[in-house]
């Protein structure tokens, strides 16, 4: 409804009444210009009237959705079923060109325009969540392993004689498989235990770019967000190490953008020395459905080399859900949302400190990582060599998800790399343990709900434990006793 059509309403709806009407409308409008003046989130959240009102402005803009379109092309924007038409508020074609994933599309004003809005609020929340000296980012419709590939594969072009990616050691499978899909040899870092901690070898960082040669050397990996007893990579240091090389350097900020520490080496890390991109998970930092990433730099035009990097267009599901996800929650939405993941973080490692008592174990000692926690399970591995296995099918069964039981001496081979130690970034780490995490949109019940369930658990498998090791006893001192008869 235009003015036009509001006056033209007042012939049949009393003109006060009309003019109330308009007046309403007047107000969602308003929020849509804010949006498309600033770019930036909204400090308070919509609500979803005005988000799909927003939507179904942005779709008519699109040529599937003109009265009267005759599409001859190959992709025209058809969908055979209504349904899924309207999963994504019509908005078919999709974001960028076949050259371009943040290129316009002629025929799809609308979408364009929900890519450039998408991009706009994210950096926005980027600078809010702590990274203010970020220039650029986009957000990619893969997750964050094969955004890591893309980030490689765009630094291939600039060093082509470059085969080697150093990586201090982090075991998680996809950020080890996006270098070898990238076509480059990873040249493992192991870390050095510090306290219960695992840090950075920075010496061995530097010993290995001097040994191999920087004109060698394709980047510098590094990770921010991980599972306890690791800890962010020592960034500004390794910042440094690749300006003075003059090497790349990429950041796997998988869930790090909820984690103001994880944000701060960033900025540290850029301030000082070197970083080129880092790169995070959409459904870890936003709570949307998984299959985005947000690449994000401090030179925007390798930011845009990157998306030039793409190739074809991409699915505009990742940017519609996350765009959807910010403006229903506001910067205001989302800092309460990180203030609420950090309160919950001390309030599990209280819990768990206090559980790892009770059961003469201990909450490792890690400071140095602000998502993640980790519980030895040391004399539970002690009594039984299955036990720690066990509890983890026990949690799991028991609807516990997302907590990680790591026992020691695991082997692992990916891509014809044989990890020892496997799952706990080392290969001799001094004790069996169990990880729990307080990540974004995590509560006070989860927290509560998982320990129960895990104090239950842990005494099944010390029951259990202790009736094999009393058996194993008599077992033994019945051998004895026949041994002395003969």
């Amino acid at each position: 409804m235009n003015a036009e059509n509001f006056g033209s309403s007042e012939r049949l709806v009393a003109a006060a009444y009309v003019r109330q009407g308009a007046q309403g409308r007047r107000g969602h409008e308003l929020l849509l210009r804010a949006l498309l003046e600033q770019g930036k989130c909204p400090e308070d959240g919509w609500d979803e009237s005005t988000i799909e009102l927003f939507l179904h402005e942005l779709a008519i803009m699109d040529s599937n959705n003109f009265l009267g379109n005759c599409g001859v092309g190959e992709r025209e924007g058809r969908v055979a079923s209504g349904l899924v038409a309207r999963r994504h508020y019509r908005l078919i074609h999709g974001i960028g060109r076949s050259g371009d994933i943040s290129a316009v599309q002629p025929k799809a004003a609308g979408s364009s325009l929900l890519n450039k809005l998408t991009n706009s609020v994210v950096l926005d929340i980027i600078k809010l969540a702590g990274v203010q000296t970020v220039t650029n980012c986009f957000v990619v419709p893969m997750a964050t392993g094969m955004s890591l590939t893309l980030c490689f594969l765009t630094l291939r072009h600039k060093r082509p004689k470059a085969k080697y990616i150093i990586w201090p050691r982090i075991d998680q499978k996809s950020c080890f498989k996006s270098m070898i899909t990238a076509g480059f040899e990873p040249v493992v870092i192991e870390n050095v235990l510090e306290g219960d901690e695992l840090r950075t070898d920075i010496e061995a960082v530097e010993a290995k770019i001097k040994a191999l040669g920087a004109e060698n050397i394709l980047c510098v990996h590094s990770t921010t967000s991980c599972f306890a007893p690791r800890v962010p990579d020592r960034l500004e240091e390794l910042a440094v190490i690749c300006a003075n090389y003059d090497i790349p350097h990429i950041v796997n900020n998988a869930y790090g953008v909820q984690s103001s520490k994880c944000m701060h080496l960033i900025k540290q890390g850029a301030r000082v020395g070197r970083i080129d991109a880092f790169v995070q998970s959409l459904d870890k930092n936003f709570m949307v459905p998984v299959g985005g990433a947000i690449i994000a730099g401090f030179d925007a035009s390798f930011i845009q080399e990157i998306s030039k990097m793409y190739p074809g267009r991409a699915s505009a599901s990742p940017s519609l859900d996350v765009l959807i996800t910010l403006l229903s929650l506001g910067a205001s939405g989302y800092k309460q949302l990180l203030k609420e993941r950090k309160e919950m973080f001390s309030y599990l490692s209280s819990g768990l400190k206090k559980l790892a008592d009770t059961h003469n174990e201990r909450l490792l000692d890690t400071p140095h990582n602000p998502i993640s926690l980790a519980m030895s399970l040391k004399n539970l591995d002690e009594n039984n060599d299955v036990a720690v296995t066990q509890l983890g099918s026990m949690l799991f069964t028991r609807q516990v998800s997302g907590a990680r039981v790591v026992p020691c001496g695991t082997v692992q081979t990916v891509n014809n790399y044989t990890f020892k130690g496997f799952m706990s970034h080392s290969n001799d780490y001094p004790c069996a343990y169990l990880n729990a995490a307080s990540a974004i949109g995590i509560k006070k019940q989860d927290v509560d709900v998982f320990l129960k369930r895990l104090d239950k658990c842990l005494k099944t498998c010390r029951k259990e434990g202790n009736k094999e090791k009393s058996v194993n006893e008599i077992c033994d001192s019945n051998t004895g006793t026949e041994q002395l008869a003969n």
